[in-house]
């Protein structure tokens, strides 16, 4: 479908995009995506890891003699490079009482 379009008909698609949502969104827009994007492959890398980290632990580890004495430290999401506001934990911590 997208291969029977005419440099004509593409350039008509890009000015009413242009039109539609003006010059100054478009970079924005642009940017968010490429954001999201470079976050959504850092999570995959960051599973793929788990996944292959969890696998070697699970053949090289005998049954342990008690499991609560092995407890996993809590696991942050990252964040991407320079954005250091959305890193946070994924279990937040119990808030205590003031008086």
């Amino acid at each position: 479908m997208l291969g029977n379009l005419r440099p004509t008909e593409i350039i008509l698609i890009l000015v009413v995009i242009l039109l539609l949502f003006g010059a100054k969104k478009l970079p924005d827009m642009a940017r968010s995506l490429g954001k999201s994007a470079r976050i959504l492959k850092s999570e995959a890398k960051a599973m793929k890891k788990d996944d292959e980290a969890a696998k070697t632990t699970e053949a090289t580890q005998a049954a342990p003699a008690d499991p609560a004495a092995q407890q996993p430290a809590p696991r942050t999401i990252q964040a991407a490079p320079g954005d250091v506001t959305s890193s946070r934990p994924v279990t937040e911590p119990n808030r205590t009482a003031q008086g």
